[in-house]
């Protein structure tokens, strides 16, 4: 009997042995989907407000990419709508490319070109004029990061005609948003 028992003993133990030494273990990894996304890139959206001369708004979601910790480029969508009371209501639709610096971490810096599709409807003696053309823009401008995700700033467009230019200034101050 004392055989047997030794003998069950080492049949269950070679038993247990070969169990654990074959067995597969399986590893499943769960990712997290804001780790998918790149953390270099980075959703914005600007919007600008000016009185001067009349009202001008203006909402542009961009997307950024930060090339390195000083240096993003990106490009995004824009439109505005600019009313001079009782004389001239403005709308405009277009697309935008942009460059930041940041050449100390408080300050950015842009460089942004823009082309829009303008409409324009303009109050005269004689009744309504309207007016249907495509309008470019070239902003420098200057901003400060109130903290890792917003800008306040202003930016001037080198390209301004007072004549002829959507913007009823060539100074348009902005703050931007980026998550």
């Amino acid at each position: 009997m004392k055989r047997l028992s030794i003998q069950l003993v080492l049949i269950l133990a070679a038993f247990f042995i070969s169990v654990n030494s074959s067995a597969q273990t399986t590893e499943i990894m769960v990712a997290d989907s804001a780790s998918v996304v790149d953390k270099r890139l980075k959703f914005g959206c600007g919007f600008g407000l000016s009185f001067v001369g009349g009202t001008n708004i203006t909402l542009s979601p961009n997307l950024m990419y930060s090339v390195s910790n000083q240096v993003s480029i990106g490009a995004g969508v824009q439109g505005s709508y600019t009313s001079i009371k009782d004389l001239q209501n403005t709308t405009t639709f277009g697309g935008n490319v942009i460059a930041q610096y940041n050449p100390i971490p408080m300050m950015t810096t842009l460089l942004e070109f823009a082309q829009l599709k303008v409409n324009t409807k303009t109050e005269t003696v004689t009744g309504e004029v309207e007016q249907d053309y495509w309008d470019s823009a070239l902003f420098v401008g200057l901003g400060l990061n109130v903290s890792k995700n917003i800008i306040i700033g202003a930016k001037y467009n080198l390209l301004y005609d007072k004549d002829e230019s959507v913007y009823t200034s060539p100074i348009l101050p902005f703050v931007n948003i980026s998550f």
